[in-house]
């Protein structure tokens, strides 16, 4: 592998834009939790929100798969093999984000709550599940979009 290669290999709309639409989304979700909340943030709470929290809005699942799959479709081709791929990719990742992690937040809600109340009554220790925290459709439809306009700028600008 040679230097021009990696170099094509970061300058590719297919790759930025991905990359640009998933820390933009991020970027986002993370001035809007930061901001509702009245304490003081700390660093490690700001870097969480920045990188790895999950759900809120904008959706960066979203965000980065539809703009992966649009950069490839402008790039290569409604009728390419790799834009086939990316857009059923795409499919199950919203779908994912939107059903199946959502509904399992929502039962870890449930779970948690239900384990302390019964917890507080009977004194048997409970330990919390995680919960996972999903989309509403919202979130996915923003994501999406914040994706396109992305993907959009980069194979066009």
């Amino acid at each position: 592998m040679n230097t021009a290669s990696v170099k094509r290999f970061f300058e590719n709309p297919i790759f930025l834009a991905p990359v640009t639409s998933w820390f933009l989304a991020q970027f986002i979700k993370a001035v809007i939790v930061l901001s509702r909340r009245r304490r003081k943030k700390t660093i490690k709470e700001v870097i969480e929100v920045l990188t790895w929290r999950t759900g809120g809005m904008p959706s960066s699942h979203s965000a980065l798969v539809t703009s992966m799959t649009i950069s490839t479709a402008f790039k290569e081709g409604l009728d390419s093999n790799i834009f086939i791929i990316s857009l059923w990719f795409a499919m199950i990742v919203i779908r994912d984000a939107m059903g199946v992690r959502r509904a399992s937040g929502i039962q870890g809600r449930a779970l948690n709550f239900l384990g302390r109340n019964v917890a507080e009554k009977t004194g048997i220790e409970y330990h919390p599940v995680k919960e996972i925290h999903g989309h509403t459709p919202l979130e996915v439809v923003v994501g999406g979009l914040l994706g396109i306009f992305i993907a959009a700028a980069y194979v066009f600008l």
